[in-house]
């Protein structure tokens, strides 16, 4: 976040299920996200660069980024983070990307996803999400 102006803070990413439900949460999130910003904008006026103020940040702060990858790339991406045990943020934007991806090059695409949707079984073993068929009818009725 270097580079990020965080002038405002008014961008932030809550996982829906887990705080935007909770009146009490949503208020001690939001409270936790105010005081952040307040310190921030105390270091920076202290002269401290934008690098080292934004350590008290959130990590839930909005940032954008800037990626590129081949083809071969997209697919190892893919098969990490579309699986169900990925993080929700990530395998959101890693679905998204597949969709995209499969509408403009479908043949390149068209085993893409998590490691069961291109191995036909789950590399996780022991850490097995345990839904691999649930998945797999998931990308079969996406295609």
């Amino acid at each position: 976040m270097r580079y990020v102006d965080l002038t405002s803070l008014e961008k932030y990413v809550i996982e829906p299920e887990s705080i935007s439900n909770d009146e009490k949460l949503k208020k001690i999130f939001y409270n936790t996200i105010i005081k952040c910003k307040e310190t921030y904008d105390v270091l920076r006026e202290h002269g401290i660069p934008p690098e080292d103020a934004r350590f008290v940040l959130p990590i839930s702060t909005e940032t954008k980024i800037a990626m590129t990858m081949n083809a071969r790339e997209l697919r190892h991406f893919f098969t990490l983070r579309c699986c169900l045990r990925a993080q929700w943020e990530i395998r959101e934007l890693a679905n998204r990307i597949l969709h995209v991806c499969k509408s403009v090059a479908p043949v390149l695409f068209e085993n893409a996803g998590p490691s069961c949707v291109r191995l036909g079984y789950c590399p996780e073993a022991e850490l097995t999400c345990g839904k691999m068929e649930q998945v797999l009818e998931n990308y079969r009725n996406k295609s």
